[in-house]
């Protein structure tokens, strides 16, 4: 018996009616071409047969386990769009929670995970004994976070974690151990962080960004605004030689799409090398989103340490990865680990994923460059309304000039069947945020840039 044989079992009482729903949604999907769905998002699809949702009540609070109105989450999706409960065709904006990097159940990919699974790659192992496409990706990794000829090139490579957040956690580990190591246990270690920084979950990291304030102990974190300078240079001349660590992300998708430019994070650079501080780029947002894999190739540095995760799988299975200098690698065997980390399935996903953007690189940089010429043209046009397009290639926003108007467009543009998302939730944050994933093409852009328009009209 297999389980899509029972589907009560699976979802409870009208299970049958959603499993039926779920393949009409998806028949639906297969067998309109793009342009066909651009036409449809935001109505509901009568093709498809009503379904009873199963209630949320179980969950959390925050994810809508005291919602009263009825559910209308995920019913199925393929490539960027998806059907919700309610049976509207939406257009997904935002990859998921910004990790299906080539959309819904894309087609090779579930090709490549029946052919794995034949040829006798297995779902997980432990982490001691690797199969072949955990070594491989390491090798990857290793090949992608290198310009040619770097003298002292990123040759190591931690895979033993599931999440980006463990693996924030652990190049931090290797920050304080080097530093304590070099510094001896005497000296306060500050660490140098941008203001809106999102390092993940994990205690620690959560404490650069100013929680858990009283419970961390004995390490300075050092907050400094984006792309300002001279605050940068004061902030490492007054720590010294306390500095163990500057971290930054290219894209701040925690803080409106600020992306953070070259020269300030080459001047980072220059200041973790006279300080003797290891410099990390937190690239779980942007890495994979780019036709380098990690954007900083294109920004004339290279850091001590780079953290992966989100696309690296497209969403298949959470996999992340720290590549570092080997003099970092001073962990034990289990002080940074989980147990799904090195699964080696997940592992050939991320081998899949590298070669689809080594063969679309072009196409990829070309939409994305695209999405933000038209984006910045929105922003002129609207200039009463808007104060930028922000972001780089398919991770973007748009700020709004006031908080009311960027909640009241992120209602009316999921109403519209895009689904987007809003920075409002800090004072001053005001931005709706978008990141595309790689499928989408220039029809889609226009799409999207268009409705906007509509949507930003009066």
């Amino acid at each position: 018996m297999t389980v899509l044989s029972s589907p009560g079992l699976l979802f409870g009482p009208g299970g049958e009616a959603i499993l039926a729903g779920m393949r009409a949604g998806l028949e639906f999907l297969d067998s309109r071409d793009t342009g066909r769905l651009l036409e449809r998002v935001g109505q509901t699809i009568q093709e498809i047969p009503p379904v009873a949702p199963v209630e949320k009540a179980a969950l959390q609070d925050s994810y809508g386990g005291k919602q009263t109105e009825p559910c209308d989450d995920l019913l199925t999706g393929r490539g960027l769009f998806y059907i919700t409960e309610q049976r509207r065709l939406c257009l997904d904006c935002t990859s998921g929670h910004y990790q299906m990097l080539w959309g819904y159940n894309h087609p090779r990919l579930c090709a490549a995970i029946e052919e794995a699974a034949r040829a006798g790659i297995v779902w997980d192992n432990h982490a001691k004994i690797p199969q072949t496409p955990v070594k491989r990706l390491a090798q990857r990794l290793v090949e992608a976070a290198n310009p040619p000829g770097e003298p002292d090139p990123l040759d190591t490579v931690l895979l033993g974690c599931c999440t980006g957040s463990v693996a924030c956690e652990a190049a931090l580990k290797m920050q304080l151990v080097c530093f304590e190591r070099d510094r001896g246990d005497k000296a306060t270690p500050a660490v140098v962080v941008l203001d809106g920084n999102y390092h993940g979950t994990d205690m620690v990291p959560q404490y650069l960004r100013g929680m858990w304030r009283r419970f961390v102990t004995h390490l300075e974190v050092v907050t400094v605004q984006p792309n300002d300078a001279d605050e940068l240079r004061a902030a490492f001349q007054r720590v010294g030689r306390r500095a163990a660590a500057f971290w930054a992300e290219p894209v701040m998708m925690n803080r409106e799409a600020i992306p953070v430019e070259a020269s300030y994070l080459q001047l980072a650079r220059r200041l973790c090398d006279e300080a003797g501080a290891a410099m990390c780029l937190d690239e779980i947002q942007t890495g994979f989103w780019q036709p380098e894999v990690f954007a900083y190739r294109s920004m004339g540095f290279v850091p001590d340490m780079v953290v992966a995760g989100k696309g690296m799988t497209a969403g298949f299975h959470p996999l992340a990865a720290v590549i570092y200098r080997s003099r970092y690698d001073v962990l034990g065997q289990y002080d940074a680990i989980t147990t799904n980390g090195s699964a080696s399935l997940p592992s050939y996903m991320g081998l899949c994923v590298m070669d689809m953007l080594a063969s679309q690189a072009g196409r990829v940089a070309a939409v994305g460059d695209r999405f933000m010429q038209r984006l910045s043209a929105l922003a002129e046009q609207f200039g009463g309304v808007l104060v930028d397009a922000r972001g780089r290639r398919h991770l973007a926003g748009l700020k709004f000039r006031r908080v009311e108007d960027a909640i009241d467009f992120h209602r009316r543009a999921v109403a519209a069947g895009l689904w987007v998302r809003v920075h409002a939730y800090h004072e001053g944050h005001s931005t709706v945020l978008t990141k595309l994933g790689l499928p989408a093409d220039e029809q889609v852009v226009d799409f999207i840039v268009e409705r906007f328009e509509s949507l930003l009209r009066p």
